[in-house]
């Protein structure tokens, strides 16, 4: 596993200073099904914009 995620996303409720995400968990989806070419045929579904 990964120690640091990072995130560019700085409206996401679990954005932190540096860049880090500090959400417990990441979820990412294809919008191919399982296989992606790429990143841009994913999303992030842990994203939670901040209030």
């Amino acid at each position: 596993m990964a120690k640091d995620v990072l995130c560019e996303v700085n409206n996401c409720k679990y954005w932190e200073d540096g860049n880090k995400c500090a959400a417990k968990a990441i979820y990412v989806v294809s919008h191919n099904g399982k296989k992606a070419s790429d990143s841009e045929e994913t999303d992030c579904k842990t994203f939670d914009p901040m209030a």
